[in-house]
């Protein structure tokens, strides 16, 4: 076997492991999801991994908060965030039982996660009325053709602003 061989060898091997752990970190996200529907929640699980090892879950809990954001992957990064830092997130997989919404995912990038999979898609949850792909299509519209209305309304000019220290730049500029 020559090197170039035994390296593809590894890297397949690789691959295989990563598929591996990304279904048996799938299955955990689902079978959170399930406990959470015996429980009285909807159908979403979370489970954030770091250098291979669990380090934070969730589950959505709005039947429990009234919290529309509530959402299982906010809930894993927010957990994420408390016990080890957000540090932790960069570079992180997020696996989810059904495939996130923007919201979440949007989450999910400004933390830095590098890899989110998910079990179940907006098609498979779109005959339960879970799905969230007509949010997805309609953020994909200018902002003035969308469903809500989104408006640029600049500051009225206040004493600050006039010396040049507006909102951003006060924040540029604290001690």
């Amino acid at each position: 076997m020559t090197t170039a061989e035994a390296t593809d060898d590894h890297r397949n091997a690789r691959a295989m492991d990563t598929l591996v752990d990304t279904h048996r970190f799938l299955r955990q996200a689902v079978a959170l999801a399930r406990a959470n529907v015996d429980e009285g929640g909807r159908p979403f699980g979370a489970v954030v991994v770091r250098n291979g090892e669990v380090i934070a879950t969730g589950v959505n809990e709005f039947h429990r908060s009234g919290d529309i954001t509530d959402h299982a992957e906010l809930l894993a990064l927010r957990a994420v965030a408390r016990a080890h830092g957000s540090d932790a997130l960069k570079g992180a997989a997020v696996f989810a039982s059904g495939h996130p919404c923007p919201m979440c995912l949007a989450a999910m990038r400004m933390a830095g996660v590098g890899l989110v999979a998910y079990a179940y898609s907006n098609a498979d949850a779109e005959p339960f009325g879970l799905s969230t792909a007509a949010i997805y299509d309609d953020l994909r519209l200018p902002l003035g053709e969308q469903s809500m209305a989104i408006r640029h309304v600049p500051p009225v000019a206040d004493d600050a602003a006039a010396a040049g220290d507006g909102l951003y730049a006060h924040w540029a500029h604290r001690g």
